[in-house]
This record gives C-alpha cells, structure tokens and sequence, in this order.
C-alpha cells in the first residue's frame, strides 16, 4: 500500500489520476454548492479574469467613446439589484445628450449614433458591467437590472425576480431578448430565480455567446430601445393614466431617496 501512494505521487499515471479526482471533486462541489457559494465566487473570479483581458479594450473604447460622445463615455443610472437595493448600473454611452429649444432631450433615434449602434449589436457596450459584478452589485448569469421605473409597475411575484443579484445575461435574453413581451419576459426570471443550477448557467452562457455572434434581438422590431414596462402597460390599456402617474413618481421618490 506504501509502495503504491508512492507510485500516485512520483509517477505521471499516478499525478494524472490525482488531478483528476480534484476536478471531480470539485465540480461535484461546484454542482451541489453553486447557488450558496460557488455563483459569487465564480462571478469574482471570472469577471477579475475578463477585467485584466479585456483592459485594452476597455482603455480604447473609453478613449473612441470620449471622442465620439463629446465627454463622458459612460452611462449610469440607477437600478434596483439583490433585495431591491438600487445601484448604478455602469455602461458606455450609446446615445449623446443633444436637447430641442426646450431642454428636452431628443428620441433615441436621432440620439444613437452610428459608434452606439455598433456597440449595441456587439453588446460592447456591457462591457463596463464587468465592474458591477466584480463589486458584487450584479451575477454573471441572472434577471437583467431594469429601471426603478420598470420595478414598481411590477406585481408581487414578478418583484420576486429581485432575490437575486441582477446578470449580465439571462434566461429571458437567450430567449427572445427585446423581441417578446414584458410578460413573457418577466415570467423567464421568475422562472431562472425558481431553479438556479450550475449547468443551467454554463447553458445560458453558451447561448448567449451564440447570440452576440448572431446579433440577434438586439432589439423589437420598429424600436430604437426597448420600451419600459410601465409604457407598454398603459400603450397595452393594462393600467389607466392615472395610475401610471402614480407609480412614475413612486419611482421618482425612490431614486430622490437613493440621491440624497
């Protein structure tokens, strides 16, 4: 028996076999721990990882986005995460800040620029994200971190989607993306938060990628961005205007709240 330990740790069969029952292990581990410990400690080390890569990457598009956005590169804004804890959600700017003669700011349309538009359907533009994960505000993998706005038009269960941190990618957006409607959408979250696995997450990732290579529902057709939820209600006929208000500045008084 001396002999053989031995021969596990000094020979190249031996070595083999111990690396092997490592990864074994530890995948086991990874599959039976995923949603307790090992989806945080992943998002740490593969957004770390993706940071240290894409770092030129990320220094020329700050420099191109500076260039080509007239000052700041980045877009942030506030967004409910974990717990309906709102955060800001950082994102190279797609779209510039021109105003009419009355201070109002423009339609995404005459707003997105060609740069935008390339960042958009290269998904580019999420890039920044990596940061939001890394800090632990968001998952690789979960419910996209919509707008404050979007939060309290939702029912109950549908704020159940809240439970986790929000992701750079879901299940809803390799599943139709802006192209479905929001209950469909809606109801693929509450359908990942329900059933959160390891092999779940490597599968949405997978397609995810597939996705960005294909461009596909990058957005709904005869769209420029995707409408908010409360939006679609009201152009739905599903709430009254009145109802609409209230819940806009419901909205308002929770990121006034987050501000001060």
């Amino acid at each position: 028996m001396k002999e053989f330990f031995q021969n596990l740790v000094t020979t190249w069969w031996g070595i083999t076999v111990i690396c092997v029952l490592c990864i074994a292990v530890w995948l086991l581990m990874s599959i039976l721990l995923y949603r307790q410990f090992f989806k945080r400690f992943y998002d740490i080390v593969l957004s770390g990882l993706a940071i240290i890569i894409f770092s030129p990457l990320l220094l020329l598009l700050v420099i191109i986005g500076a260039i080509k956005m007239k000052g700041n590169p980045f877009f942030t804004q506030p967004r409910p995460g974990k717990k309906e804890k709102v955060f800001k959600l950082v994102k190279f700017r797609t779209m510039t800040c021109e105003k009419d003669e009355n201070g109002n700011l423009l339609p995404d349309a005459k707003r997105l620029t060609r740069y935008g538009k390339m960042l958009r359907s290269t998904s580019l533009d999420e890039l920044p994200e990596l940061f939001n994960i890394f800090a632990g505000q968001m998952s690789i993998v979960g419910p996209r971190p919509l707008l404050v706005k979007d939060m309290v038009f939702m029912t109950e269960e549908q704020r159940a989607r809240h439970k986790v941190r929000q992701g750079l990618t879901g299940l809803a957006q390799v599943n139709g993306r802006n192209c479905i409607s929001w209950e469909e959408k809606l109801a693929f979250d509450i359908k990942y938060i329900d059933k959160i696995t390891f092999w779940g997450d490597i599968k949405i990732l997978f397609k995810t990628v597939y996705k960005v290579f294909k461009h596909d529902d990058i957005v709904r057709e005869g769209t420029q961005s995707d409408m908010d939820f409360g939006d679609w209600l009201l152009a739905e006929n599903k709430i009254t205007q009145d109802e609409y208000d209230t819940k806009a500045n419901e909205a308002m008084e929770i990121i006034g709240q987050c501000k001060k």
